[in-house]
């Protein structure tokens, strides 16, 4: 007796579900036969990362910046500090939401881990960013991790 395969979840749920990838138009999910049988029931949104030279577009950058620093718990962060550090935060993630979010993630991380409970520059220094920031231009290296560690105990001291 065969047993009917159910329909994928997309099909049955009153829902919406949210898909990311990189170049799914030419591989993964839209390749092959099959693959042009899902993408008749997808819309495709391409994403770019956030553009810095206009008002406009610094404007809708800080508040993405501005957006994710709202949802920091830090005890001793003054809000407004990241969306002051705007263009550094730019240099450093290319405009990338991931890369951004990741940077400040690791931050706070830190800030932590040290008791400063506060993101700085400094701090945001220490914080490798992922391979494709890394991989865009930016006007300077990150210091090394062990300057904050070294200047923690040196306060400590």
């Amino acid at each position: 007796m065969d047993i009917p395969s159910p329909a994928p979840d997309n099909e049955r749920l009153p829902a919406t579900f949210v898909y990311a990838g990189i170049d799914v138009e030419a591989e993964g999910l839209f390749a092959g036969v099959r693959g042009r049988q899902i993408a008749g029931r997808f819309t495709l949104i391409a994403s770019t990362p956030f553009a810095y030279g206009t008002t406009e577009q610094r404007t809708a950058w800080r508040s993405l910046i501005a957006t994710l620093e709202a949802m920091l718990r830090l005890h001793q962060h003054t809000p407004g500090t990241l969306v002051g550090l705007d263009e550094h935060l730019y240099r450093r993630t290319s405009g990338m939401i991931g890369s951004l979010s990741q940077l400040i993630r690791g931050a706070a991380i830190l800030a932590i881990e040290d008791g400063s409970e506060q993101i700085t520059r400094d701090l945001l220094d220490l914080v490798p960013v992922d391979f494709a920031a890394e991989k865009a231009t930016r006007t300077s290296p990150p210091r090394p991790r062990t300057r904050r560690s070294a200047e923690t105990a040196a306060a400590s001291a």
